[in-house]
């Protein structure tokens, strides 16, 4: 698939991020087309795994979880915490690919061409000195060698070589914007035109492997993950969008339930404006519209499967009581 064949089908699901989805897109590519090339040559990979950042909520795991999908690749997600909490984070590792060759249904050489999501890797440089647990140092240390590629024995007695999985890392990174204000300094080139300006501001939206090392990573470790996607945070339009535009979107899963009843939502567009600003306040991205959303339908799906005279449901504010129709057009007192 070419890049912007991924994207495509991307778009379907993950709302926004499009210069994310670009880079993402363009890694997958070059990274299965370098297997290709170097099973045919009988050669190694140069492996490019890939590190994204942005805030809670903003759409990396989903991105991930669909890059997966369209692929046609084993994929598991694995988090970073979880790891520094162990006092055995090698065996820990050991059981991320084990669940990868189960997700490739026993098939190793499908398994070493699959994805493996690591997530909330900038809490990695943090936490330290736990009871049982291992630093997030010694952590970034054990992920080294499964990420630049080796044979892994798993419980079973089977192996696993890694050297053709793609590794993807997340994290919010809490304060990497401060770093990046303080070291990049672009502005004496000069920007004459709109195109000029525009180089410049990605150069400065740039991030470095320096200011990963500043930030808590060790060298080798931003050193396994060249290729960097920068995460923007979700604005109200885009939660809107998230709401009711992809092919997933919670509008549409709740319109089918009700379906499935003989019953027609309907939600007006500024209850989900209202719902983003809710969102917003809560501060983690999309992660908080379902539980916004089910909240408000939480009477209409108590009511609806036991009233037969119910038509049509209306929501028009996220503080005002729904509207019950029946197939006249009346209303029901529910």
């Amino acid at each position: 698939m070419t890049p912007s064949t991924i994207v495509s089908h991307l778009d379907q699901y993950v709302i926004g991020q499009d210069d994310a989805k670009k880079t993402v897109a363009v890694a997958v590519y070059s990274h299965y087309k370098k297997i290709g090339k170097a099973e045919s040559e009988g050669a190694g990979i140069a492996k490019s795994n890939v590190l994204l950042v942005g805030s809670t909520g903003t759409g990396k795991t989903l991105l991930c979880e669909t890059l997966a999908r369209v692929l046609r690749v084993p994929f598991v997600t694995a988090d970073a915490t979880s790891l520094a909490q162990t006092e055995y984070a090698n065996e820990e590792i050991d059981a991320i690919l084990q669940r990868l060759l189960e997700k490739a249904d026993g098939d190793v050489a499908r398994a070493q061409r699959g994805i493996v999501f690591i997530d909330e890797v900038d809490k990695l440089k943090a936490i330290s000195g736990q009871a049982g647990g291992a630093s997030g140092e010694s952590v970034q240390h054990a992920l080294l060698k499964i990420m630049e590629g080796a044979p892994v024995r798993l419980k079973h007695g089977q192996y696993i070589d890694t050297a053709n999985i793609l590794f993807i890392c997340g994290g919010a990174f809490v304060g990497l914007r401060k770093i990046l204000a303080k070291t990049h300094a672009f502005g004496f080139i000069s920007a004459t035109g709109g195109e000029d300006q525009r180089i410049l501001d990605r150069l400065n939206a740039r991030v470095k492997p320096t200011d990963l090392f500043e930030f808590g990573l060790i060298p080798e470790f931003a050193g396994r993950l060249p290729i960097i996607a920068s995460f923007e945070d979700l604005d109200k339009a885009m939660l809107v969008r998230i709401m009711t535009a992809p092919r997933n979107a919670i509008y549409r899963q709740f319109r089918e339930i009700l379906q499935g009843e003989g019953v027609e939502l309907t939600i007006d567009p500024p209850v989900f404006e209202q719902i983003a600003e809710l969102a917003i306040e809560y501060k983690v991205g999309a992660r908080s519209l379902r539980g916004i959303f089910e909240e408000m339908l939480t009477p209409v799906l108590y009511v609806v499967p036991d009233d037969k005279r119910i038509a049509k449901v209306v929501i028009a504010s996220l503080f005002e009581p729904a509207r019950f129709i029946d197939a006249q057009g009346g209303a029901i007192q529910a």
